[in-house]
């Protein structure tokens, strides 16, 4: 199966301070993919390359090739509009914009020029159930977003990524600023997009992880230790730095 998604000897630096050091990793279509390691391991870093998150903080700079189906994501010839479409981003702390639940979903597609009312209605709706939040909000959608709990927040966020029907969804830790809760209403909903969706999730909760990734890579000091089934890599990693993070014996 060719790889949607691949970097090869990425590396990216802070200044003179190299973050990353020649990163090696492939992603198939559909699935989810967890990033998980101790703090500073340059995880976050590695995910807002692969939809060039990196460009907006000075003194970047990244070197090797990532790839989105064969094409360098890196290329001046890419719209990094379309790019940011196809392969969408959820942030930690849930950002909707301050607008109505309606208008954050239906945000991407007004501003691509979609302004069919009925197409746009159609969208919203199937958005908000494909993150699981439809029920809660459907009497709400001119409400505020901001008016929402924190999960329902992260929710729309999500539908406001499908909206515009990307191939991809980077996740960097969803789940960290919302209480249990939330926290598995969000791991359900991941857990239903993983057949239509190419899922890549930050995490430092390594039971989530364990939960709904298909893949796991750890990464520590900003290479990857090791990548496999997450089954072999919390029941049998093949290094011992990882079976060490695993175990707790750090991090």
């Amino acid at each position: 199966m060719s790889a949607i998604l691949e970097t090869h000897d990425l590396h990216v630096y802070y200044g003179k301070k190299e973050a990353l050091k020649g990163i090696d990793l492939s992603f198939n279509e559909g699935g989810i993919t967890a990033l998980i390691g101790p703090s500073g391991s340059s995880k976050s870093t590695y995910l807002r390359t692969l939809n060039r998150m990196n460009d907006l903080i000075p003194d970047v700079t990244v070197t090797g090739d990532t790839l989105f189906r064969g094409q360098n994501i890196y290329s001046p010839q890419i719209d990094l509009v379309t790019l940011r479409k196809e392969i969408g981003m959820v942030f930690q702390q849930p950002n909707p914009f301050p607008f109505s639940i309606y208008d954050n979903v239906a945000f991407g597609l007004k501003l691509a020029g979609n302004q069919n009312r009925e197409y746009l209605d159609q969208v919203v709706e199937t958005s908000l159930k494909q993150a699981a939040v439809w029920d809660e909000v459907k009497d709400h959608l001119h409400d505020s977003a901001l008016s929402l709990s924190g999960g329902q927040q992260q929710r729309v966020c999500i539908a406001r990524v499908l909206a515009v029907s990307p191939d991809i969804i980077l996740l960097d830790e969803p789940t960290s600023a919302l209480d249990p809760i939330s926290s598995s209403q969000i791991e359900s909903t991941l857990l239903k997009l993983r057949a239509d969706y190419t899922i890549i999730i930050v995490t430092h909760n390594l039971q989530q992880a364990s939960r709904i990734a298909d893949r796991t890579a750890f990464f520590m000091n900003g290479e990857v230790v090791e990548i496999d089934e997450t089954k072999k890599i919390f029941m049998n990693p093949a290094k011992k730095a990882t079976e060490d993070y695993i175990s707790g014996r750090f991090g």
